[in-house]
């Protein structure tokens, strides 16, 4: 959430700098400023009102110690009109509040000035590109067609127990699925992220402060009963850890991985593009979240996204990595970089990594804030990414392996499968 002083301070250059998302955010900045200015005028009336009222407070108690009981209970009638007063200012402070917070909340964060202006995808900028696109065997498959005949995933069954985007996976495929998940971990602790375990449901003051909340709302479960809702990613419930916190400016910065399942409605989503692993309800992934000083943020996500490369390196996936634009940012994201993978069976790019930073945005919803050198305490920048989310990259894996004889195993995976060939 933007802070309305920083809005009031650069307001021109909010509203062109939102204009690279399409959006044209006079008239919501206006409605902010208007409550803001509104909301200000009524608390300092309040506090003028609430000065007098203790003041006369003050002054019955002078008059009955002098015995002066009728001038005493003269200005308790005025005091009782005061506080009337005061209660419906404070009222009014509360309802304009809200509606101020309320704006606030649909405002997205300013893009950085290095996101370019575009409305989707087809105006990312690619801003590397590695790997040699494996050329396959003639008849080679697509990763449900490879997964059917190793009986590796069964989506078929997923369906029978939940419903369609909750696959199941089964003997190699299971152990590859677990493989991944440790070597991603594996691979984020020896960079020096800390591991945590999380909660799978968080409560919507955690959904509100990464901003998923309102803005994601149809597209998360909520469960009615406990109004709790399953994660969608854990950057949510590892980036709440620090909800509230003052922490020292010495001790960042902080550095979490954490591996959870995901859970997203997705809806609206048919069609070829979003079949097999392409795009789930659940689905696992491990994510890298950092707390940094705002100075060193930008250098934070330049090694974020070096890191996320040499995993892709690692299990020689042919990738490539796309600046986003403002059409296609998230709605907290200052800038975001995303990892696609080629999928040579698919003869498409899938995504399967998005490294963010949000500055202040997460922050002043988190109210997080660092003590600095100079003694004062400020707001920290959060950065996120996914190291990694396995589904396309797991389908990646199956196409660009596969061979006559089989799937082979990337390397670095061997010692954590077991075995290095699905056959």
């Amino acid at each position: 959430m933007l802070q309305v002083q920083r809005i009031r301070d650069h307001k021109e250059a909010f509203v062109k700098a939102l204009k690279k998302r399409g959006m044209d955010a006079t008239p919501v900045i206006n409605q902010v400023l208007e409550a803001d200015d509104n909301r200000r005028a009524t608390q300092a009336k309040l506090d003028d009102l609430l000065a007098e009222s203790n003041s006369l407070s003050k002054e019955i108690g002078i008059l009955f110690k002098s015995g002066n009981a009728a001038g005493a209970n003269a200005l308790k009638e005025k005091t009782s009109t005061l506080k009337e007063t005061s209660k419906a200012l404070d009222d009014h402070l509360k309802s304009i509040s809200k509606t101020l917070q309320d704006l606030l909340y649909t405002i997205p964060n300013i893009p950085q000035e290095l996101v370019p202006s575009g409305q989707d995808e087809n105006d990312n900028e690619q801003t590397l590109r590695e790997g040699a696109i494996p050329v396959l065997e003639e008849g080679a498959m697509a990763h449900w067609e490879l997964a059917k005949k190793y009986n590796i995933i069964d989506f078929e069954l997923g369906v029978k127990i939940t419903g369609a985007g909750f696959p199941v996976y089964k003997g190699k495929g299971a152990r590859l699925q677990r493989a991944l998940i440790s070597y991603f971990l594996d691979k984020n602790t020896a960079a020096c992220y800390t591991e945590y375990q999380v909660p799978h449901l968080v409560n919507e003051a955690s959904g509100i402060a990464t901003g998923q909340l309102p803005d994601k709302e149809g597209q998360m479960y909520h469960v009615g009963v406990d109004d709790l809702y399953l994660i969608p990613t854990a950057e949510v419930p590892v980036t709440n850890l620090f909800r509230g916190d003052l922490v020292q400016g010495a001790d960042l910065p902080i550095s979490c991985t954490s591996y959870t399942p995901c859970f997203r409605r997705e809806a609206g989503s048919y069609g070829a593009h979003v079949r097999g692993l392409n795009r789930l309800h659940q689905f696992d992934k491990v994510e890298i979240v950092r707390i940094e000083h705002p100075d060193n943020s930008t250098k934070a996500l330049e090694d974020m996204v070096e890191h996320v490369a040499n995993i892709l390196r690692a299990l020689q996936l042919p990738f490539r990595i796309l600046r986003l634009c403002g059409g296609d940012l998230s709605f907290a994201a200052a800038i975001t970089y995303d990892f696609e993978v080629f999928s040579t069976a698919q003869d498409r790019w899938l995504e399967v990594s998005s490294v963010s930073n949000f500055e202040t945005f997460q922050a002043n919803r988190l109210k997080l804030r660092f003590k600095d050198t100079d003694g004062k305490n400020k707001l920290a920048h959060t950065l996120n990414g996914s190291a990694m989310a396995l589904p396309r990259v797991l389908a990646s894996i199956l196409e660009n392996y596969q061979t006559p004889q089989g799937i082979k195993i990337p390397e670095v995976l061997v010692p954590y499968c077991g075995f290095d060939m699905i056959n």
